[in-house]
C-alpha cells in the first residue's frame, strides 16, 4: 500500500480557491509541532477558511478549554458518538485519543466497540447513558435526565457541555460520512 498515490481526505473535489493564508499554515505548522500531523478533517474544511475558523475556533473551544469535564471525558463522548453514528473518522481519530489519553489500549477499544463493558464508574456511566439517549432520541430528554447527571454530580454547566459535545460530533460524524472523510493513517497505530 506504501507504493500507492494518497488517498484525498474526502471524496469531494474541494480545493482552496486561494492560497492558505499565513495565519492558516501557522495553524497547521502548530497541529504537525503538537500532534505529528495536519488531521484531515481540517484539510477538509480549508477549502473554504472562514469555515475552517468556524469549525476549529468551536472544536477548540469544547475540547480543549478549561472546564469541569476533562479532556478524556470530552473524547470519551467523541468516542460513544461515533460508534452510535458508525462514524470511521472520528472513531479512528478520537479512539486514537481515549487510547493516548487514558494510556490503556485496551480501554479505547472497549470504549469504541462497546463503552459499556469498559469498566467506567457511575459518574462516567450517567454521562454517556445521557449522551446515547441524546445521539438516539433527543426528543425524549426530560428534566429526569437532566437530574440523573446532576445526581450524579455534574453542575449545569457540566451538563451543558456534555450535551454541547455530543452534538458537535453528531454534526461531525454527519459531515464526515456525506464527504466520505478519511480519517489519517497515523492514527490507527497511536497508543496501541
Amino acid at each position: 500500500m506504501d507504493d500507492q498515490e494518497p488517498r484525498p481526505v474526502t471524496a469531494l473535489a474541494l480545493m482552496p480557491e486561494a492560497p492558505l493564508s499565513e495565519r492558516t499554515e501557522t495553524y497547521f505548522a502548530k497541529c504537525v509541532e503538537k500532534l505529528g500531523l495536519v488531521p484531515n478533517v481540517l484539510r477538509a474544511y480549508a477549502f473554504d477558511e472562514a469555515k475552517l475558523d468556524a469549525f476549529s475556533t468551536f472544536y477548540n473551544e469544547l475540547m480543549l478549554a478549561p472546564g469541569e469535564l476533562s479532556k478524556l471525558d470530552r473524547e470519551i463522548i467523541a468516542v460513544v458518538v461515533s460508534a452510535i453514528n458508525h462514524c470511521h473518522y472520528c472513531l479512528t481519530a478520537h479512539g486514537a485519543s481515549v487510547r493516548q489519553l487514558s494510556g490503556d489500549p485496551g480501554f479505547g477499544e472497549a470504549v469504541a466497540q462497546n463503552w459499556r463493558a469498559a469498566g467506567l464508574d457511575a459518574q462516567r456511566t450517567a454521562m454517556l447513558d445521557f449522551v446515547v439517549k441524546l445521539t438516539e432520541r433527543p426528543d425524549t430528554i426530560v428534566e429526569a435526565d437532566r437530574q440523573a447527571l446532576r445526581d450524579a454530580g455534574y453542575s449545569d454547566r457540566a451538563i451543558f457541555d456534555i450535551a454541547s459535545v455530543a452534538a458537535f460530533f453528531a454534526m461531525s460524524n454527519r459531515v464526515a460520512a456525506a464527504t466520505d472523510m478519511r480519517p489519517n493513517a497515523e492514527y490507527h497505530s497511536m497508543a496501541r
